[in-house]
């Protein structure tokens, strides 16, 4: 059986559809879910490998993490 997968329009992302906890269930389980919707791993993982690499701090908000961590030890 095959179950029509519909969005929320209240969406709290507006960039992205949101689906709730029974319609998961509905379509067979996260993972049938996902093949329904067109998500898998090896897209997952594709659109990671492809991504630009990200520093989550700059140079200067390392040596003040650092100060603070020699400073508490």
């Amino acid at each position: 059986m095959r179950t029509k997968l519909s969005s929320s329009k209240t969406s709290f992302f507006k960039t992205h559809t949101s689906h709730s906890p029974e319609e998961i269930l509905a379509s067979g389980g996260a993972t049938a879910f996902g093949r329904k919707t067109g998500k898998n791993n090896e897209t997952l993982i594709k659109a990671l490998e492809d991504a630009e690499p990200a520093e989550p701090f700059t140079a200067e908000e390392w040596e003040k993490i650092m100060a603070q961590l020699d400073a508490g030890k």
